[in-house]
């Protein structure tokens, strides 16, 4: 299928050609796990205690196939590190700077792209002015200006308000910006009506991802039905949350530390990725819970539609294919497609429930 050649159009340049292009995955809970996150607080300090953690989760994420590296920078307001109380020493310029710089070394060398990716902020929710809303995205925005990002993205935003105050400060530095909402089915309808000026809109975290596809095929149908036009992406949860309503899966009593028996398998990834492209979404990738073998299986998928596979499936056999040499013939049987797409695999658990009840206090 060849290599990958297309250089170094932007972002919308490849979606307006049509093209694939592949996200990365999630940060957070993948450093928590190696020990460089504190979960609760969930702030970044990473990119400046632990540099080499940081890169190495990019690293393998550009090496399964992503476009774009995001820099890790999620709750980097000045507001969440002083009420997390976590860091007292580094402040949310210093994050930041090294985020984008780790970023920018690492999409370097794979032709991706750099995603600065603004944070949320507690202030909106404890009912701060819309100009004290809009000085913490600035500040924000003034250290994302010295570093040499491709676009913005602003993520996990559940009201049309907060990320109208993200684009208009975004707009103001005539860079691309594609902000992600996850929020509840109302606000997409307000979005459809009263567009903030995103160039790309889609779903992110909090939801499984085939229903973050269906949600994204509603919001489609919105854009068209208003006369508007927007590129569409999907970055779902690693995680299967049938049971889940518009709380998602912080309302789960397994987040955040027991969530290790929900997360999706490659195998499907593959069904999600076929999905969100045949949906018309062309930018794909996850969220919290997507290891790098998770958007592997996106590159893979896509492979054909992109022309290439990506460095890490050098390590991996398409469709277990490889199972064909191994010595016990029930292995062996395994290797190929119809097999793992239509297995429904066990949780080894005989007295768990399989889906559990949501405590958002929400119907």
């Amino acid at each position: 299928l060849g290599q990958n050649k297309k250089g170094m159009k932007g972002i919308l340049e490849r979606l307006d050609a049509g093209e694939v292009v592949v996200g990365d995955g999630g940060y957070v809970l993948q450093l928590e796990r190696r020990g460089y996150v504190k979960a609760g607080h969930w702030t970044p300090e990473a990119a400046v205690e632990h540099p080499e953690a940081v890169r190495q989760l990019e690293r393998e994420f550009l090496r399964a196939g992503a476009d774009v590296i995001q820099t890790f920078t999620f709750y980097c307001s000045e507001d969440k590190l002083e009420l997390s109380g976590n860091v007292s020493n580094i402040t949310g310029a210093q994050i930041n700077n090294a985020a984008c710089d780790l970023a920018r070394e690492v999409a370097d060398e794979g032709g991706a792209l750099v995603a600065g990716g603004v944070s949320q902020t507690p202030l909106y929710v404890k009912k701060g002015s819309e100009n004290e809303v809009k000085a913490i995205f600035k500040k924000q925005l003034d250290d994302f200006l010295k570093k040499d990002i491709d676009f913005f993205m602003v993520e996990v935003r559940s009201s049309l308000k907060t990320a109208s105050f993200n684009t208009d400060t975004l707009n103001m530095s005539g860079r691309q910006c594609g902000p992600i909402y996850c929020a509840a089915f109302h606000v997409f309808m307000k979005l459809y009506l009263h567009p903030v000026g995103a160039d790309i809109v889609g779903i992110n975290c909090h939801l499984d991802p085939l229903t973050c596809v269906r949600t994204v095929k509603l919001m489609k149908e919105g854009l068209e039905k208003a006369g508007l036009k927007a590129h569409l992406m999907v970055q779902p949860l690693g995680f299967h949350t049938p049971e889940c309503n518009i709380g998602g899966y912080v309302s789960l009593p397994e987040y955040p530390f027991a969530l290790e028996t929900r997360i999706i398998t490659r195998w499907d990834v593959h069904k999600y990725a076929r999905e969100a492209y045949n949906a018309g979404i062309r930018y794909i990738g996850g969220c919290c819970g997507f290891e790098p073998y998770h958007i592997r299986a996106i590159s893979e998928e896509l492979a054909e539609e992109r022309g290439f596979l990506p460095p890490a499936s050098t390590k991996h056999s398409l469709w277990a294919s490889t199972l064909e040499t191994h010595t016990k013939p029930w292995v062996k049987a395994r290797a190929g497609r119809q097999y793992w797409e239509n297995l429904l695999p066990a949780s080894g658990r005989p007295k768990c429930p399989s889906m559990a009840t949501p405590t958002d206090g929400r119907p």
